[in-house]
């Protein structure tokens, strides 16, 4: 009977693995993601950091206070407004992106870049959009999974003689497939009480009439039939409601987490194209990525299998502490993991050559044997990733010049040493731990509740009249003192979280900016476009671009006509006559402005659209 027990356990425990499990593989191609997306919106933000981040720009640190600021929300970069100072964060973040990036110290990286990515975040209320929403919540859940078990720095230094298990499940692997659902239905949830969306079906139409963020594009597809849109927003609806779901689908797992993949992917293909979101949709491609099913890896493997990389053997030094960790993390970057690294000493006739060409040795599939950076080009043209630069490194030029550097470490291999010292060799454990699991599944549940809870609260503010249903309900149940002193643990974490873009409808307060500046001169010029003559046209998606630069200042603009823009103006206002006459002189100095918002609120399909001018701020700069 005990028997008998044990044997049906097994087959269940294996479908729990399946259906909630992550392949390492898998895991570790999501962390490259998520680090390079990081990394993107840094170098996006970087262009901003004067204007966004110092007491110098649109939000001093005395006005995010006293205006903006959650008490429970903080932030590493409040301890300084000076540039230097947020540019000394901005590189921290960078560099420990990279960290994370390459695999080293994994799960350290990974909790500091959460930090600083909420820092960062907390800094700034208005610049902030769904890609940033997203990114908090994802970067979230990575602190918890074993990101570094795989193509990565830790993983190629690792002394553990435990194999590694293909897949692993864990509270936090859950947590991250219900976190991406979360996104999704939460979403088609606050869409589904919007009539524009069900059952009318403009949606489509509306966002694409957003000129703030359509694309070229998107103004193309907008010319589409009024019938083909409605589909595409029905079917939008319902792919948000149904499509995340089918990872968990119990039977053939590996084909339906396959389709939803892909499915996902190619929802963000047509978000990206059609609207200018910043990183959300790759940062959402990167994510899915993270469910990709183990047999997609095997077959992989199995066809890079070939005899070439079979036969591939590379010798190295024993005696030299950095060519021995050199070699580990070549196997691991060219992704040759069953290449076996065995030590010179240990063959004479190889330990020979390694002493007369004072080279690590490299040894092909037929045998012949392969030196210093000519041994490089060949293990490189094995790597199914890097395998392309093979021909530039058998470059004569490049080859001449990179036997001379190869010659130039391997005889002072104290000195590169020191380069390497700070990587050391660890073992690696992917053990789920109990504790950690607790706190994933507690942490997923509370996550539910603020969700159920916003979702409720919105919904039920909406309504003309009250209605006595489990809307209702929920929202008076979730409200009670025992929910509200959890708040400060969402706030502190971030995990307030809330998925409405274009939700519960599409804007409809579209429009666009113009400033008219008077100069000390007597000459009025737009100030937005730079100078030259005031233009109250509709600018093209192209012109809004250029205008706004990045996309911070696009959400900035589209903040400032929200109830959030009457605490924002003084201080853009401010800011803009500062900035414009630190780099203008004399008669040519701004004296004062007008900011205009040309007000083009998107009407339903036929109708004739107005545009109203209205004035948002007077500015004088002589203050």
């Amino acid at each position: 009977m005990v028997g008998d027990k044990a044997k049906t356990k097994r087959p269940l425990a294996s479908k729990i693995e399946e259906v909630f499990g992550l392949d390492l593989r898998s895991l570790a191609v999501f962390r490259i993601g998520l680090a390079l997306m990081v990394i993107w919106d840094l170098i996006i933000r970087v262009k901003g950091l004067n204007a966004h981040y110092t007491d110098y720009g649109i939000l001093p640190r005395s006005a995010l206070i006293d205006e903006l600021l959650n008490p429970w929300y903080w932030s590493i970069h409040l301890i300084s407004g000076h540039p230097f100072v947020q540019g000394l964060l901005f590189l921290l973040a960078f560099f420990i992106a990279l960290a994370m990036l390459v695999g080293y110290r994994t799960r350290l990286a990974t909790i500091a870049t959460w930090a600083l990515v909420i820092s960062l975040q907390n800094r700034n209320p208005a610049l902030i959009f769904a890609a940033d929403d997203v990114l908090r919540a994802i970067l979230f859940w990575a602190m918890f999974l074993p990101l570094g078990a795989c193509y990565s720095v830790d993983s190629a230094l690792n002394t553990s003689t435990q194999p590694l298990p293909k897949r692993v499940v864990s509270g936090a692997t859950f947590a991250l497939m219900v976190q991406l659902c979360f996104i999704y239905m939460w979403s088609a949830a606050y869409k589904t009480q919007s009539e524009i969306w069900w059952p009318q079906g403009d949606a489509v139409y509306y966002s694409l009439s957003f000129d703030q963020y359509v694309s070229g594009f998107g103004l193309f597809l907008l010319s589409f039939p009024p019938l083909l849109l409605k589909a595409i927003t029905f079917s939008a609806l319902w792919f948000e409601w149904i499509g995340p779901l089918m990872i968990f689908i119990p039977f053939r797992n590996s084909f339906f987490r396959c389709v939803a993949i892909v499915s996902f992917i190619l929802l963000h293909v047509g978000f990206e194209l059609s609207f200018e979101l910043g990183v959300l949709s790759f940062l959402s491609m990167a994510t899915w990525l993270a469910l990709l099913p183990s047999p997609v890896w095997d077959g992989l493997a199995k066809r890079l299998n070939t005899d070439k990389r079979r036969g591939l053997r590379i010798y190295y030094d024993a005696d030299c502490g950095f060519c021995k960790k050199v070699v580990h993390l070549i196997r691991t970057v060219l992704i040759l993991p069953r290449t076996p690294l065995l030590m010179a000493q240990d063959d004479a006739s190889i330990c020979a050559d390694m002493e007369a060409k004072n080279s690590w040795v490299v040894v092909d599939w037929q045998g012949n044997r392969y030196f210093k950076f000519e041994a490089i080009a060949y293990v490189v043209s094995l790597s199914p990733l890097f395998g392309f630069l093979a021909k530039v490194l058998r470059w004569r030029p490049v080859m001449a010049v990179g036997t001379r550097f190869y010659e130039t470490i391997a005889s002072n291999r104290r000195a590169a040493g020191m380069l390497t010292k700070p990587l050391k060799f660890r073992p690696i454990e992917v053990r789920p731990s109990r504790l950690l699991n607790a706190i994933a599944l507690a942490l997923l549940l509370f996550t539910f509740i603020w969700n159920l809870r916003s979702f409720a609260a919105q919904t039920f503010s909406r309504r003309p009249i009250e209605k006595d249903d489990w809307i209702s309900a929920t929202h008076k149940f979730l409200n009670r003192r025992t929910f509200q002193r959890l708040d400060p643990v969402s706030r502190l974490t971030r995990l307030d979280q809330s998925w409405s873009i274009f939700a519960p409808s599409p804007p409809l307060d579209d429009g666009w900016h113009v400033i008219e500046g008077k100069l000390k001169n007597g000459s009025e010029i737009d100030v937005l476009l730079g100078g030259g003559a005031v233009n109250w046209d509709k600018p093209t998606p192209k012109q809004l671009k250029a205008i706004y630069g990045n996309q911070q200042w696009r959400v900035y603009f589209i903040n400032l006509n929200r109830a959030i823009g009457k605490k924002l103006y003084p201080y853009y206002g401010k800011y803009l006559c500062r900035t414009w006459n630190a780099t203008h002189e004399g008669g040519k100095q701004l004296e004062s402005f007008e900011m205009y918002f040309m007000d083009e609120r998107t009407v339903p399909p036929g109708e004739p659209q107005d545009v109203e001018k209205v004035k948002r701020l007077e500015q004088s700069c002589s203050d």
